[in-house]
């Protein structure tokens, strides 16, 4: 598989231009907020005008005089494009369309009004995690590792449509979701798997006081926080730019198919590349903007769930084959996390309206971005 040369070495005069790129696009953020909302106002810019008397959003839950009482909810499986596209001015993450390994994507509808309050992506888990090999007691290595992917998953993105995240905790409804008897049935039919495993991490992590995780016990449960010591990816256009240019220089194509990350990839190397052709004087200035660009990236928190099994720690570690349900297995199923959800949403609501800071404005940043409090 051909990928950059091991010793390709730019000269001085294109060192300098590809240093000159990257430092020209991080030296605009001054924290992680910054950066999420620049990429997504550019990735809103490019999306195409809906038909006359037709937005995306019509089909977002908006009845926020419905009491969490009243409410009544299904997820199912939905259409890739579909999915994208509505969550495209939803989420302030700039969403990649397509991604390796495993993917289930799911939305998630309030039944008496129809319409869609959030969206939920699993995927394959991150190769090593730090706070999970904490969790396991031990690395897990290439050797437990097919083992380790034939019973678990992990939140790629648990995004609630806005206000119903904000009005009545959307966000740990859609988690629990996650966690439930249907959702393993979805993933294990779809995969040949037996699901007793499922983690995620926060969208903020260090410089934020709490997430939409916490507060889920006993089935979500916090690991404290990820390692993180990478810059945050360039956006479309700068980094395809830079990428055709060390296509150029490299004589070839760049390719990681098979790579968790590919994009991740190519721009570690490329930022490699550029370090050590660089001179001493401007090696230095580079390294700075590298490692000011890497503090944007925070440390994000890392949480899990056992789905209701008291051993799925010794499934994965490969000491038994046979799960053994807890005591409060039955509690995983949609309608007992909902009904536990309902308890925690319904406080929050009648709280929120007694002091009349309840919201009733769809927050999508297409029409109105600067109103959006970048928390999903």
């Amino acid at each position: 598989m051909p990928e950059f040369k091991c010793d390709l070495v730019l000269s001085e005069e294109d060192a300098k231009f590809a240093s000159g790129r990257i430092t020209e696009y991080y030296q605009n953020f001054g924290n992680m907020a910054d950066y999420l909302r620049k990429i997504k106002l550019e990735r809103v810019a490019e999306m195409p005008t809906p038909l006359f008397g037709f937005n995306l959003s019509d089909d977002f839950f908006s009845d926020f005089n419905m009491h969490p009482e009243d409410m009544d909810f299904r997820v199912g499986l939905a259409d890739h494009e579909i999915f994208h596209n509505y969550l495209e001015i939803i989420t302030s993450h700039a969403i990649e369309a397509s991604n390796p390994g495993r993917k289930v994507i799911l939305m998630v509808y309030e039944n008496n009004t129809n319409k869609i309050v959030g969206f939920i992506r699993l995927g394959s888990p991150m190769m090593n995690i730090a706070p999970r090999n904490r969790y396991f007691g031990e690395v897990l290595g290439a050797e437990q590792m097919p083992v380790f992917n034939k019973h678990a998953i992990m939140g790629m993105i648990i995004v609630p449509t806005q206000p119903f995240g904000f009005n009545y905790l959307g966000g740990k409804l859609l988690a629990l979701m996650c966690c439930s008897h249907e959702v393993k049935k979805i993933i294990d039919e779809k995969y040949d798997m037996n699901l007793c495993h499922f983690e995620t991490t926060s969208l903020y992590g260090s410089t934020k006081s709490m997430s939409q995780y916490d507060g889920l016990k006993p089935f979500i449960k916090g690991q404290g926080l990820t390692d993180s010591n990478f810059a945050p990816l360039m956006n479309d256009s700068y980094f395809k730019d830079l990428e055709k240019f060390f296509v150029e220089k490299n004589g070839g194509p760049i390719v990681w198919e098979e790579a968790s990350s590919r994009k991740m990839k190519v721009q570690a190397k490329m930022i490699s590349i550029i370090r050590k052709s660089l001179n001493e004087t401007d090696r230095k200035n580079f390294e700075q903007v590298v490692d000011d660009a890497r503090r944007l990236n925070e440390r994000k928190r890392f949480y899990v769930s056992d789905l209701g099994y008291e051993n799925s720690k010794d499934v994965i570690l490969g000491k038994t084959d046979t799960l053994i349900p807890k005591s409060n297995y039955d509690r995983y199923s949609i309608e007992n996390l909902t009904e536990w959800w309902r308890k925690k949403a319904s406080n929050r609501y009648n709280t929120l309206r007694s002091d009349g800071r309840l919201r009733t404005t769809l927050e999508v940043w297409n029409e109105n971005p600067d109103e959006i409090d970048i928390i999903r």
